[in-house]
């Protein structure tokens, strides 16, 4: 499995900032000592013209340059430096070179950030400069089509389990056919004023496990009905656990695990490729946050070794990360 990380492109916050920069480089050290077999890649940089598929390009060379307006650069919550531009980059180059490995080998890959699902076209917001999903999304069905002239464009489903809405995604992809956007998230929680995702599954304060999962087998099972895709990106935050101090939701460790588990399978019965993406997580404890991220790897390894073990073959099973349908 690879994974791919930007922790050491550290943008300077000011003391008592609520953003907890330090778990990814924690995420980072925890996976390499518990799961060593998991590959572990710098991320690559998105290009001007991969961010312009998504983003204005008066949008770009402001972030470049640092001179977003100061309203524009408060709603996104970091004050501007080369090292946050650099950062954002970053962020989706790494979920671009796990979506790039996971269509060209199939299986999952990861990014240890990402899920910038704030973000719009020309605007950022809460801690998400850029999109990250909605910038692979796209570059992935360029690819597609360049590859595969005359299939059709590629179809991708995101699905968002981070616990606030993905406004800049749902909007991004408004009335697009090609991307189906799912969003699970509590319904008082930020952003206020929600963009209408394809499927958007609203939860209330203090929902706990047994409530949480039944919402999301009712929309997976929804999903299944009313969209083919291709390739999933799925944003796993980890701010849903009752520890976050943004989340609002009482999710235990166990139904975290849960979650994870009916994402892969329901991915692994379609023999679909899975790029995923960490999102959201602010809990009290750092480590609280770090152990369900790590175990989020743990889960998409094993799912991982059960696609390429050789019994999936002999039970008449295609052991190869990929979408079957011609």
């Amino acid at each position: 499995m690879h994974a791919f990380y930007a922790d050491h492109f550290v943008l300077p916050l000011p003391q008592g900032h609520r953003f907890p920069m330090a778990k990814y480089a924690r995420l980072r050290e925890r996976l390499a000592a518990e799961l060593p077999d998991i590959a572990l890649n710098e991320a690559l940089p998105a290009t001007d013209g991969e961010l312009a598929l998504v983003h204005t390009p008066a949008y770009i060379a402001a972030v470049a340059q640092g001179t977003l307006p100061p309203a524009a650069q408060r709603e996104i919550g970091f004050p501007w430096s080369p090292a946050m531009a650099e950062r954002a980059r970053r962020s989706v180059g790494a979920t671009l070179q796990a979506c790039r490995h996971v269509m060209a080998h199939g299986g999952i890959a990861a990014n240890l950030a990402g899920g910038t699902h704030h973000a719009h076209a020309d605007k950022g917001g809460g801690f998400c400069v850029f999109n990250d999903f909605a910038v692979a999304a796209r570059l992935m069905q360029a690819e597609h089509a360049r590859l595969h002239r005359g299939r059709g464009t590629l179809r991708v489903v995101i699905v968002d389990l981070d616990v606030h809405q993905g406004n800049g995604t749902a909007r991004i992809f408004a009335n697009d056919p090609s991307v189906f956007t799912l969003s699970m998230h509590g319904a008082k929680n930020f952003p206020f004023r929600k963009e209408p995702s394809d499927l958007d599954v609203e939860l209330p304060d203090g929902c706990g496990d047994d409530e949480y999962l039944a919402a999301l087998d009712h929309a997976l099972d929804e999903l299944s009905h009313r969209f083919e895709p291709e390739l999933v990106l799925y944003l796993a935050g980890a701010d849903p656990h009752e520890g976050d101090r943004l989340g609002r939701l009482r999710l235990s460790f166990d139904g975290l695990e849960a979650r994870d588990r009916r994402v892969m399978d329901w991915a692994w019965q379609r023999r679909l490729p899975v790029a995923m993406a960490m999102g959201g997580g602010y809990g009290h404890d750092l480590e609280a946050t770090v152990a369900v991220q790590v175990n989020t790897y743990r889960v998409a390894r094993a799912y991982l070794r059960r696609w390429t073990a050789p019994t999936a073959v002999t039970e008449g099973v295609d052991g190869r990360w990929h979408n079957a349908r011609p």
